[in-house]
């Protein structure tokens, strides 16, 4: 196989009803050299949509069956691009959009887009989901409260050195890479809206105004356990050169 710039890295779980946009409006780039689909066990049509498609960049994956983050965490290791962008099962990406974040990925480590939140008919719900949570830089700003959403987000491949594999317990993948970039990276937050983000009632995110389920301790710990990791991350070099010296 010749050599891959771009990867494209998605998961799958149940989602034979908006699948096939998504893929289309993916491999509509033609940028785009792999598109990896981890599936996790679909007990719907979704396998029997994905191998309807005759694209010999698409690759369909067998998941670890151990929930999203670590489905993530699987097929961001196999991916082979020198770029990797993340993505959900049921959105939309808008032209233009690998071009865009390609850009900044020329200056940065990790950029994440604008996107516009779309009900399941694509009718928009909110033009902008960084208005609505207040994204921005910051590792303690979002450590607080992440606004890296993972649907909008691309990376350079360095940055798997850091970030694999997740610390455990890691409440989402796309706050600890998001994490893991502020403290060994630069990002980049792309205003352009460049995803139709949708919401539809079973997903795996929540969105800025839905409030969280889990307890207090819950997020505390959550929180504890992502700042932790990242310190030891940041310590183990300076460990391992004290050991050399």
């Amino acid at each position: 196989m010749g050599e891959v710039l771009i990867s494209v890295c998605m998961t799958t779980y149940n989602g034979e009803r908006y699948v096939a946009e998504q893929v289309r409006s993916i491999l509509a780039s033609p940028l785009v050299g792999e598109l990896l689909v981890s599936d996790d066990g679909s007990t719907d049509r979704t396998l029997e949509v994905l191998s309807g498609f005759d694209d010999p960049r698409l690759r369909l994956l067998e998941g670890p069956r151990r929930g999203l983050v670590r489905n993530f965490e699987s097929v961001l290791g196999l991916a082979r691009g020198e770029y990797i962008f993340l993505s959900d099962q049921d959105d939309v990406w808008l032209p233009g959009k690998v071009e865009t974040l390609l850009g900044y990925l020329k200056r940065a480590d990790l950029v994440v887009s604008d996107c516009a939140v779309v009900d399941s008919q694509l009718t928009t719900l909110q033009p902008s989901f960084f208005a609505a949570r207040g994204s921005g830089p910051g590792l303690w700003r979002n450590l607080l409260r992440n606004s890296y959403i993972g649907c909008c987000m691309a990376l350079r491949r360095e940055l798997l050195a850091y970030a694999l594999p997740f610390p455990a317990e890691t409440p989402m993948h796309d706050w600890w890479l998001g994490l893991v970039a502020e403290m060994f990276g630069r990002t980049a937050f792309a205003p352009e809206p460049l995803t139709l983000y949708r919401r539809h009632g079973s997903n795996a995110s929540t969105t800025a105004e839905q409030k969280s389920r889990a307890r207090w301790f819950q997020q505390l710990r959550w929180r504890w356990r992502l700042g932790s990791s990242l310190l030891a991350l940041k310590i183990r070099p300076h460990q391992q050169q004290n050991t050399n010296s």
